[in-house]
Parts: C-alpha cells; sequence; structure tokens
C-alpha cells in the first residue's frame, strides 16, 4: 500500500515539474528514477516525493524537486561535462549530477554533512563524484576549469573565484541576492570576456557563508 501511494506522489511530483517548464526528457527521467527519501531523515520520509525543501542537518535545507530539476536542466548537462557543485548538502542534487555528466566535484562546509552524503552516494554506487570539505566560495581551484558550475546557497554577488574557475563556454547556475528578501536564480555563460547573464526564477536558498566548519 504505501508503494502505491510513494508511486501515485512521484507521478504528481513529474507531472507538477513539467507544468512548470521542466521539458527536458534525461532531467525528468533521472528526477524519476531517483529516490528523494534516500536523502532525508526517517521522519520526513513521506514528505520526500512532494514538491518542497525538507530541513536536513546543520541548518540546511534539501531543495525542492521544482528547482532541483530546473537548476539541472538550465545547465544543459551530457555525459563530456565536469561540472563543479558548491554545497554539497544531503547528497541529492550530487546524485542527480552524477547521472547527466561525466564528473562531479562537489564542495561542502560543514563536514559531518560531507561524510554522510559521501557514505551514501557510495552506498548507491556512484563512481563519479569527488568530494571536498571547504569553503565553497573559493571553488576547487586544483581541478579548474569545469564545463558546469552549480551553487546551491545564494551569494550577495557572482563569486570572482568561481568565475574564475568556469571554462569558456561554460555555464554557471547561481542564486544571487539578498538573504532575506529577493533572490534570483541566474544563468551565466561564459564566452571569453563576455558575460551573458538570464534571470531564471525567484528562488530562497541559505546563503554562501565564508569557511569552513569542523561540525
Amino acid at each position: 500500500m504505501f508503494e502505491k501511494i510513494k508511486k501515485s506522489k512521484k507521478f504528481d511530483l513529474l507531472m507538477e515539474l513539467k507544468k512548470n517548464g521542466i521539458v527536458d526528457r534525461s532531467v525528468l527521467n533521472i528526477i524519476e528514477s531517483a529516490d528523494r527519501s534516500f536523502f532525508v531523515d526517517e521522519n520526513l520520509k513521506q514528505k520526500s516525493n512532494l514538491n518542497i525543501a525538507l530541513p536536513i542537518d546543520c541548518g540546511q535545507t534539501i531543495s525542492q524537486p521544482l528547482v532541483v530539476a530546473h537548476m539541472t536542466q538550465s545547465l544543459e548537462l551530457n555525459k563530456n561535462l565536469r561540472a563543479l557543485e558548491i554545497g554539497t548538502g544531503s547528497g541529492y542534487q550530487s546524485y542527480i549530477l552524477s547521472k547527466l555528466c561525466r564528473f562531479v566535484y562537489t564542495i561542502e562546509r560543514y563536514n559531518s554533512l560531507k561524510k554522510k552524503a559521501e557514505n551514501l552516494l557510495r552506498q548507491l554506487g556512484t563512481k563519479n563524484i569527488f568530494f571536498k570539505h571547504a569553503d565553497g566560495g573559493l571553488g576547487w581551484k586544483e581541478q579548474a576549469p569545469f564545463d558546469r558550475i552549480l551553487v546551491t546557497a545564494n551569494a550577495p554577488e557572482i563569486p570572482h573565484n568561481l568565475l574564475k574557475q568556469l571554462a569558456n563556454k561554460g555555464i554557471m547556475i547561481i542564486p544571487i541576492g539578498d538573504d532575506y528578501n529577493e533572490q534570483v536564480l541566474k544563468k551565466i555563460i561564459k564566452n571569453d570576456n563576455d558575460i551573458k547573464i538570464e534571470n531564471l526564477m525567484k528562488v530562497r536558498f541559505v546563503p554562501l557563508v565564508e569557511g569552513k566548519e569542523n561540525q
């Protein structure tokens, strides 16, 4: 009975994503096959197929599926690309990215979140994700440049370090704005010295904070 309800909620979720502009078949397929309940606490598993953000440890959140799908679709991924993710969090977005590009390099400032996500994603059999406990705003210089960069925390402006690590003709998706008021998800396309910025949608993310935490 529980499985029947779960499938029904997943179907409703996919319909909601389609109605809200998610048309990339590969993105819809991976959202459908990925079990979001693995990435949340036991008491929240029954809400995992709802289109809502959910709390995780360290005062962070797992983004609502529509936002995850929009960000992923906007990255225009393929299996030849290397992606940098700022903010591993639960590991759900990392998992989605790993199915759609060649390599994922993911940075988390909370060591406990990094370890938890790494253990879970290893259990799920992913082999193309590389983890780092560090200040995400600094990027991952040793592995740059990246074809794609996804930032899952809000910044007041586009971080210079990340823009520098974005490859030519690369795409960055990042929420920009005030931590307490309006935040806009932006798509940044780098073409030599020309930077094109497109506004995608209003969002609400936790702030991109400097430094790293050992908790």
